[in-house]
Formats: C-alpha cells, structure tokens, sequence
C-alpha cells in the first residue's frame, strides 16, 4: 500500500532489506516520521508552522518596507507643496486685512443734460420776446421776391396802426376786436397780375388766431410804384387769410387791368399763394434769428 501521491512504500520486504544492510531494523522516514514506517504528525505540523511564520515575517517586513518608503515619498511632496504654498502666501494680507463691504453708498453723479435750444416760434408768438426791428424794410427787402422758379417784383410798401383803414368790409372791425397794433402792406407784380399782402400784427398768438378764423372781407389793395389801382370798384379778386405767432397776414389778387378773377386763372392763384409763402417764410426766419441771438448770448 501507499501513503500519499509519490511517497515512499513500506512492508515487510522493507524492513528485512534495512536488515540486511546493517541497520537495526528500524527504518527512519524522512521529514521526521517516526519509526515502524508511521509519520510524526506532530513533527510535520511543526515545521510546517515554521515555514509558515518565516515566509508571513518575510511579507510582513516587505510591507512595513514598502510602506515606509511610500510615507516617505509622501512627506516629501507634503513639504514641497508645503513650501511652494508658503512661498506663494507671504505676500497675501491676512483675513483681518482685507477690506470689509462698507454700507456706505456711493456718491452718484446724474449727468447735467444742456438745455435745450430756443423754440424759435417762442419768440414771434408774443411781443415781449419779439423783440426785433419790424417793419416793411425787415419783412420785405430787395427789389424782389422769388418762390421756386417765380420771381415778383415789389412795387409800393405801406405800414399804420390804424388797422382798420386798410381793409375792406368787416375785416377792420375784427383786426381792432382782437387788438390789431399795426398792418404792413406791400404789392408784388409780374405780367399783369398784381397781390397785395397785409400782415396786421398782435400781441399774442392767440389774438392773431382768433382775427383769421373770424375774417371777412379782405385788406385793401395798395397801388403805385408802377402798379395802377386794382381790385376795387366791385371787381372779382382772390383773398385769402392765414397766421403765424403773433402774425395774421391777408391777401388780395387780380389782374392791373380791372377784368375778373375766375376759377380757370391759375396765374393769379399762384402769386397769391407765393407771396403769402414767402411772407410766412420771413416770420419764420425772425423767428429764428432771436432764437439763435438768444442761445449764444452769454450768460447774465
């Protein structure tokens, strides 16, 4: 029989070869088994545990090495970083340092925003700001007017406080009604067709307003300076009325000739409409003018 995968076999053809060889019949098994061929258990399980301790003090001394060389290696990148942070923190200030939130507002600053130009208008909508020489050298000058491609020439000027003397029908009575101080009157020609224009001057815008809305009749024509009497003696002659600011201006147009004005007399349509266009544009530019003295005048 056997014992165990490869190990020896013993019997009685074994002990009697030990005799034969001089031994004393006592067969000694390796690895400490006792004789009579029986193994020492208590041998084998000894040196096992030996083996055993030796190889788990051969492992436990290998990691305690490993591990004080990683714990090394570690500490020394600690310290370096350590080092590196020290370096890099001795020009910060301290938490006591730094500057705390002030509940103090800060100054704010509202941009001055510059004021706003005149409003020419201001300044031809009352007499106490319109202030400028008037008359009819400043409304009308030159020797003529152009609008567009149309050129008049001026003939006669005329200017009186005495409004109503100077019109026809009930127009007096209202340019008087409302407060009328003046009327400026010029004649402007061209081919046989003369306009007479009167611009009867208020106080206010809102005298002037109310003297349109409520005109009848008309200013009266003026002749001379080269122009004959026209629209009188009952002839049929284009009015109109208009304002602007303190300003009422009134028309009246036909033909040097005496004939009547009909609807189909585009002619004399148009120098109406020009030489009141171009009165307009002149009070717009008074206007203007104090407007603009006024915003460059140095400051009082």
């Amino acid at each position: 029989m056997s014992f165990g995968q490869g190990g020896p076999s013993w019997g009685p053809g074994d002990s009697q070869r030990n005799n034969a060889n001089g031994g004393d019949g006592r067969w000694q098994a390796p690895g400490g088994q006792a004789p009579g061929g029986t193994p020492d258990w208590a041998a084998l399980a000894d040196e096992s545990a030996a083996r055993g301790k030796r190889k788990k003090l051969l492992l436990v001394g290998g990691g305690v090495l490993a591990t004080a060389v990683v714990g090394a290696l570690v500490a020394a990148v600690v310290v370096a970083a350590g080092n590196g942070s020290d370096t890099a923190g001795k020009n910060l200030p301290s938490p006591e340092a730094l500057p705390s939130k002030s509940s103090e507002a800060l100054p704010s600053f509202t941009p001055k925003a510059p004021a706003p130009p005149p409003d020419p208008k201001d300044f031809i909508s009352s007499s106490k700001k319109d202030t400028a020489p008037l008359g009819a050298a400043t409304l009308f000058p030159g020797a003529t007017i152009a609008v567009g491609d149309h050129t008049y020439k001026k003939a006669a000027t005329h200017r009186t406080t005495a409004c109503s003397s100077v019109t026809q029908g009930a127009l007096g009575s209202v340019l008087v009604n409302n407060g009328c101080g003046q009327v400026i009157r010029a004649t402007f020609s061209k081919g046989g067709i003369a306009v007479t224009i009167g611009v009867a001057v208020f106080d206010t815008e809102a005298q002037a307003q109310k003297a349109m809305k409520q005109s009848a009749g008309g200013v009266a024509s003026l002749n001379g300076a080269g122009v004959p009497t026209f629209c009188r003696n009952g002839s049929v002659c284009r009015r109109t009325a208009n304002a602007y600011g303190r300003y009422a201006y009134f028309t009246v147009g036909g033909f040097t000739s005496g004939k009547n004005v009909t609807q189909s007399d585009a002619d004399v349509f148009t120098a109406g409409d020009d030489v009141a266009e171009f009165t307009f544009r002149q009070i717009v530019a008074r206007g203007q003018a104090q407007a603009s003295a006024a915003a460059t005048a140095p400051a009082s």
